[in-house]
């Protein structure tokens, strides 16, 4: 008797997520993917994927989803761990180059203030590259969302993604 292969939690979202940016990308004309990685942490035996994306047309801020699941979340997934409720993390990153550190930072922050609401605080970290134009800065935003995903969240993937959008939209203006 040959075993089935279920996929993880992981799988299933890293696939729904995948195939609605390549949506946005090959048939809708939306964005342009600019990279992707699926890797597996040997050492910690953990996941993560990411997939890095432009809107069509902008120059200035790029985006990344983050799905990550650790070693205890498949341990508990795979061994149907009772009292377990194994998912994934879910981080979102847009980069972009900021001049006006006191006037675009609290922009940015506003912007993703009020699309994702307070309880997912934008954390933004400037980077000064020597030799480069001077008050110029990398500037990475990341929201970490406080608890982890599940396929119970699958229908929410098209909504969550649109938030993606507009905030990159958004945040292309400032």
């Amino acid at each position: 008797m040959q075993l089935l292969f279920h996929p993880t939690v992981f799988d299933n979202l890293k696939v729904a997520i995948e195939n609605q940016i390549y949506d946005y990308d090959n048939l809708d004309g939306l964005l342009l993917v600019t990279d992707r990685s699926d890797l597996l942490d040997l050492a910690l035996m953990s996941r993560e994927f990411l997939l890095s994306f432009r809107l069509t047309g902008s120059e200035k801020v790029t985006s990344q989803i983050v799905l990550s699941s650790t070693v205890k979340d498949l341990g508990d997934e795979i061994l149907e761990n009772p009292d377990t409720h194994p998912g994934c993390q879910l981080l979102l990153r847009f980069y972009l180059e900021t001049a006006d550190v006191s006037v675009q930072c609290p922009a940015i922050g506003q912007v993703l203030t009020s699309i994702w609401g307070p309880e997912i605080q934008p954390v933004q970290s400037l980077v000064f590259v020597y030799g480069q134009a001077e008050n110029t800065y990398r500037n990475t935003v990341e929201l970490q969302f406080n608890r982890q995903i599940t396929e119970d969240q699958m229908e929410d993937i098209p909504e969550l993604l649109q938030a993606v959008l507009k905030s990159a939209e958004q945040l292309e203006a400032i």
